[in-house]
């Protein structure tokens, strides 16, 4: 049976994308935050996941206004990079696994989650960012990847207690998957940081590392911690940490940490990423 091996979290700022796609990384401004990711990037090596499934947000590449899914699940053989507005990242393109996906998006739905089906669109750097952090800069990603979108752009984006639940619920979905598959889960974005108004620039190292904490062990606090809460403390795309609950969520009722990285600033935002595996 295919089986949820360890789950991973970080950061998903389109800066680092742009310092690893220029060869920037070893510049002194950038050289501290990828350096927390060298140890990952010897592990994933070893690890050899076949699939990943990366939660990650959209930013106005494949949602708009005209729709926006609390959670939607790729089920595409492949998908391309997206132009943002300066040309698509050259990082390759970005392999699918339809039969798992179909396969979960099935599972989920019959768990009474109401997902939105993706069969066409373009991964921005919500996604492709991660990859290159654990992956560096390879001619091919080295696994399968399904993407799952998660909605926190537009109010309201779904609560920890729900996204949590959801990655308990993926988990059922990939240990009833009848083929032998080493399925990693990716939680991206955050961590604190708000990009506008008056209190842009705002970063809660203490708060941060308060949620790092709270991912290792047997403790589900996090799952209950309140929209208003990300929003005064961590800013506005603060609430993007939720998408890591559904990580851990995956990862059944207690976990061990198997690396930690914090980092300020990287442009305007606090680097987090932490590996764990379950107990």
């Amino acid at each position: 049976m295919a089986r949820i091996t360890a789950g991973v979290a970080s950061s998903h700022i389109p800066a680092l994308g742009v310092a690893s796609d220029f060869d920037k990384t070893a510049e002194p401004y950038w050289a501290p935050a990828f350096a927390g990711y060298e140890w990952t990037k010897h592990w994933e090596a070893e690890q050899k996941p076949d699939v990943v499934i990366l939660v990650y947000n959209d930013h106005a590449s494949a949602f708009d206004m005209k729709i926006i899914p609390t959670f939607a699940i790729g089920c595409a053989e492949s998908y391309r990079p997206a132009d943002e507005g300066w040309g698509p990242r050259k990082v390759p393109v970005v392999e699918g696994h339809p039969d798992l996906a179909w396969h979960i998006a099935q599972s989920l739905i019959l768990d009474e989650f109401d997902m939105t089906i993706i069969n066409e669109m373009d991964v921005d750097h919500g996604l492709t960012v991660p990859l290159s952090m654990m992956f560096g800069k390879p001619e091919a990603w080295p696994c399968k990847v399904i993407p799952l979108a998660v909605n926190v752009v537009t109010y309201p984006p779904p609560s920890g207690n729900r996204c949590w639940a959801l990655g308990e619920a993926i988990a059922r979905a990939v240990a009833s998957y009848d083929e032998d598959l080493n399925v990693q889960v990716w939680g991206t974005g955050g961590m604190s940081h708000q990009l506008q108004g008056p209190r842009a620039g705002l970063i809660n190292a203490a708060w941060d590392n308060d949620f790092l904490d709270g991912l290792v062990g047997d403790s589900d606090r996090l799952r209950y911690i309140p929209h208003i809460e990300y929003l005064r403390e961590t800013g506005s795309e603060g609430i993007e940490m939720v998408m890591w609950l559904i990580m851990r969520g995956a990862l059944g009722p207690a976990t061990r940490v198997l690396h930690r990285h914090y980092h300020v600033p990287a442009s305007n935002t606090a680097v987090g990423h932490i590996v764990l595996e379950p107990v």
